[in-house]
């Protein structure tokens, strides 16, 4: 054992995600509102709880936003709050409502992109 490691606690600190994420093609984007601003955004992966967006600019964490996909499943309409800013790289957000129609649709875009994901990962 290491020096200064817990017997029982795991050398790595799990994910605190309950759901992991898909990376997104470059054809994935979101239009996002947030504080009176609009903004049209690459989404670089995403999951049943949540997403990342590229944006040069970040949002607070904390601050509430709302989204409306544009995909070929539909339109995927969701609030979300900004979790994590990444500095000249985009912000994590975690949803916070999506409505029962809009739940399917995104978990059929979520099926797209893995298995579009695997498919990159076999060639």
């Amino acid at each position: 054992m290491v020096t200064g490691e817990h017997p029982l606690r795991p050398a790595t600190s799990p994910s605190r995600r309950l759901t992991s994420r898909v990376p997104a093609p470059g054809d994935v984007w979101v239009f996002w509102q947030c504080r009176g601003r609009e903004d049209v955004s690459r989404v670089k992966d995403m999951s049943m709880g949540g997403l990342f967006i590229e944006t040069p600019q970040p949002r607070p964490e904390g601050v509430l936003t709302r989204l409306h996909f544009l995909v070929q499943e539909g339109q995927i309409r969701a609030d979300a709050v900004v979790r994590h800013v990444k500095s000249g790289a985009g912000v994590g957000l975690k949803f916070i409502a999506l409505t029962e129609q809009d739940r399917p649709k995104l978990a059929a875009l979520l099926n797209r992109l893995r298995g579009a994901h695997h498919s990159q990962e076999k060639s």
